[in-house]
C-alpha cells in the first residue's frame, strides 16, 4: 500500500462519522439503501427515513417479498 493510501485510511478512521449503515462488518443491502436514499437529500434527513426503512424491510429478502405500494 503506498504511503499516501494508508495516511487516507488513517485520517478516515479518525474522523468517518458513526452512521446506522457502517459497522465492523459491512452489510451491503444496508450500503446500497443508504447510497440510493442519499441521492435524493442530506444524512441527517435520511437516518430517521433509513432506520425506519430497515425496521420493516430488515433484509433484500423482505425487500423482494414487499408489495411495490408499500415499499413507495
Amino acid at each position: 500500500m503506498t504511503n499516501f493510501s494508508q495516511e487516507l485510511l488513517t485520517w478516515f478512521d479518525a474522523v468517518r462519522a458513526d452512521l446506522p449503515w457502517r459497522s465492523p462488518v459491512p452489510n451491503d443491502y444496508h450500503v446500497w439503501l443508504s447510497e440510493i436514499m442519499l441521492q435524493q437529500t442530506q444524512i441527517e434527513t435520511v437516518i430517521p427515513y433509513y432506520k425506519r426503512f430497515i425496521n420493516l424491510y430488515p433484509t433484500i429478502v423482505h425487500l423482494a417479498n414487499a408489495p411495490l405500494d408499500a415499499i413507495l
